[in-house]
């Protein structure tokens, strides 16, 4: 799988969240109280783009060790676009989640995983584009 597709297809992921979530932001809105137990819209919205942030962790430290030579060989240029993608998706999914919260935490809104999920996100953007810039530099070596 090339590059080209591999970005074509996280581009076509990315926008179906970006409409998933839009059509989510509107089913946010609850007007009554919630137990805590609840899974309302804005838990699972954020809870949601906790896991793809948490994916995109791992697969952004498995290709950063692997650009560092330390696990199997290769690059690890399809693990660090996949981690940054699913970093940017996450952190996007809950900072819609936090936008559209009308409540603080324990109101149902999701807020608190909100939160959660852009550090993760963005810790997951970090790892991956860490590891695509090692990659970027072990391949320049390479041709040298």
């Amino acid at each position: 799988m090339s590059v080209r597709h591999l970005l074509a297809a996280a581009a076509a992921l990315v926008g179906g969240l970006v409409l998933a979530t839009q059509a989510a932001a509107q089913v946010l809105g609850q007007p009554d109280p919630v137990s805590s137990y609840t899974l309302t819209a804005g838990r699972f919205w954020s809870l949601v783009a906790a896991l793809l942030g948490l994916i995109g962790v791992v697969l952004g430290g498995l290709a950063l060790a692997r650009s560092a030579g330390r696990i199997g060989r290769g690059t690890g240029r399809r693990g660090a676009i996949v981690g940054l993608v699913a970093g940017l998706a996450g952190a996007v999914i809950g900072g819609l989640v936090v936008a559209a919260a009308e409540g603080g935490p324990g109101t149902g809104y999701g807020i608190v995983g909100g939160y959660i999920a852009l550090v993760i996100g963005l810790t997951a953007m970090a790892l991956g584009g860490l590891a695509l810039t090692r990659s970027r530099r072990t391949v320049d070596r390479r041709t040298v």
